[in-house]
């Protein structure tokens, strides 16, 4: 059988004898050959097929993130300060891009860049994916869409928009490209108004389409809307009267801060100059600051109201008690302290109206070192604010123990220790409140009285307002704050600026903390000009205006009952401050 071959032809001619061994090899080879392929295929499918999914899936398996809508943040009435929009980015898989010369230049027009520029982006043609540009017009998305590229897709992703711009930036801060916050209330609350991107697991093709879902996909959870204690309108009409006055005065900044001392809210946190969040190009450090929490400054003259509060409250002194400041001046040691002008005899009233430096110090000697940083401490100096905000500072006030006699001096007129404008204004509601000193809420509360730690007495806390109201009327330093159909009171500050290790001789703060109505106070309002060179720098002269409009538009928005004829007051005689 062995021997046997095969035919393939009747035809002797044609006839070609193969051995049949032949033949059954090649079947056999074949077959082994199918049997390798099976085995493969069992070895791959069943036995070793964990090694062979994980390069699968690295190859055609993603997981694309569904990012979360950001919650929106609103003022205390509902307006929208920022809230997110969808807007499509553009990117490109450049191993695919089709590489029209004209098609690439209108491109890249489009794009707002050169083609040398976008020529770079797309050299690497080992990348399926590169960022062309993100956060584009739905206008420019159209354009390039009508280009019809091979190679070339846009995104959905979130922008952020803030509605109120300049007047809010430094409250509200701002998100960057990937929507995380960078700075304000949009960092201190970034988790919450995040939320939580989903995700979902696809197979793609080679050119990056989507082929298939696999797996179940989950869900974006959307991020929660933040609602401010702020008031969009108060806050835009100070950053007005703050950019004026720092306009008109030449001066390098200013600040505005609002607080309701009932409920415990801030109603408005401005400063100028400011930014526009959405427009960040050109961007210096010292315009993203929130100077009113972030800045800090020797206080001045606004001390003394506190000071002369300890003193009450301990029954050194009455409010009629009789202070000799003649001949406006008084030697400690080999420093001096001066008066603006001497007063001679003055009442503990008229010390604070007239703003005396010899006075107030004279009242702060006869106390211990102890009780006045225990006052200071009381009322938030040298503490960090309890407002979530980033950058807030806590300023400086030593320990006691380290006081001299002429450092407790110049401390009881605001020399020598430091805080910001938020915390003197935070300082006032002691005596706005009653005598407690009210905890502050960047977050609206919906409460109706807040409450707080008593710090002194409320016959003591009356007395000082009424000194207070002294300084704002004829006779004091400030009459400037003076509002039409409100009473108000207040205190002026006027310090010069620290310069390397000294004070600079011309350059100044003006500052001036008050409240209103001063018999039934309801908000307390603190301003601040930084290094006004137009002439006047007084706190009575550059920050008072300021307090006055501002306390009148505030007011007037919150309902609150005139308690004076809407008239306005003739002033014959401005008393100089003594910083």
């Amino acid at each position: 059988m062995s021997s046997r071959s095969v035919q393939y032809t009747s035809s002797p001619l044609l006839a070609s004898k193969t051995p049949i061994w032949r033949s059954q090899f090649i079947v056999a080879v074949i077959a082994a050959g199918f049997l390798g392929l099976v085995a493969r295929a069992a070895y791959v499918q069943v036995i070793d097929n964990a090694f062979f999914k994980r390069q699968g899936a690295v190859r055609f398996v993603r997981t694309l993130d569904l990012p979360a809508n950001r919650g929106r943040i609103l003022d205390r009435h509902g307006n929208i300060l920022a809230s997110s929009v969808p807007v499509p980015s553009i990117w490109a898989n450049p191993e695919d891009i089709e590489r029209d010369p004209a098609k690439l230049k209108a491109l890249a027009k489009l794009l707002g860049m050169n083609p040398a520029e976008l020529d770079k982006k797309l050299q690497d043609e080992d990348k399926t994916f590169v960022w062309l540009k993100r956060q584009v017009d739905d206008s420019v998305a159209k354009e390039i869409a009508a280009l019809k590229i091979k190679g070339v897709y846009d995104r959905k992703e979130y922008k952020r928009i803030y509605p109120e711009g300049e007047s809010v930036a430094h409250v509200v801060g701002f998100t960057n490209v990937e929507n995380l916050g960078q700075e304000g209330v949009e960092l201190t609350f970034n988790k919450a108004l995040g939320g939580k991107a989903g995700s979902r697991r696809v197979i793609k093709d080679r050119l990056g389409r989507v082929v298939e879902d696999i797996g179940e996909m989950v869900p974006p959870v959307d991020g929660e809307d933040l609602q401010l204690s702020i008031d969009s309108k108060v806050q835009y009409f100070a950053y007005e009267k703050i950019k004026e006055s720092v306009v008109t005065n030449k001066a390098v900044a200013g600040s505005v801060v609002v607080l309701d001392i009932k409920t415990g809210e801030v109603l408005a946190l401005v400063n100028y100059p400011s930014y526009s969040p959405g427009k960040r190009g050109s961007l210096s450090g010292a315009q993203l600051r929130n100077r009113a929490l972030t800045d800090t400054f020797e206080p001045g003259s606004t001390m003394k109201p506190l000071v002369v509060g300890l003193a009450l409250e301990k029954g050194i002194v009455k409010p009629e008690t009789l202070i000799q400041t003649a001949p406006g001046k008084l030697q400690m040691g080999t420093a001096t302290i001066t008066d603006a002008h001497p007063h001679g005899v003055l009442s503990v009233n008229e010390v604070i109206q007239k703003s005396s430096n010899v006075g107030t110090v004279k009242i702060a000697m006869q106390m211990q070192p102890h009780d006045m940083w225990e006052m200071f401490t009381q009322v938030g100096l040298g503490q960090k604010p309890q407002v979530p905000f980033p950058g807030a500072v806590a300023g400086k006030v030593r320990a006691y123990k380290t006081w001299r006699p002429i450092e407790q001096a110049t401390m009881s007129y605001g020399y020598g220790l430091s805080a910001s404008l938020f915390q003197l204004a935070q300082a006032y509601t002691v005596f706005a409140h009653d005598g407690e000193m009210v905890p502050m809420s960047l977050v609206k509360t919906n409460q109706a009285v807040a409450s707080g730690a008593r710090v002194l007495s409320v016959q003591n806390a009356t007395a000082i307002r009424n000194m207070l109201h002294m300084v704002t009327i004829q006779g004091g330093t400030a009459p400037k704050a003076q509002t039409m159909g409100y009473s108000v009171g207040g205190k002026t500050g006027t310090a010069h600026k620290v310069e390397g290790k000294g004070y600079a001789s011309k350059k100044y703060r003006g500052f001036f903390v008050g409240i209103a109505p001063i018999d039934n106070p309801r908000i307390v309002v603190a301003v601040m000009v930084d290094e006004p060179t137009n002439g006047a720098y007084f706190g009575g002269d550059v920050a008072a205006p300021v307090f006055s409009q501002t306390v009148q538009q505030t007011l007037r928005m919150m309902g609150v009952q005139p308690d004076m004829a809407v008239k306005p007051q003739v002033v014959t005689k401005v008393e100089k401050e003594s910083f």
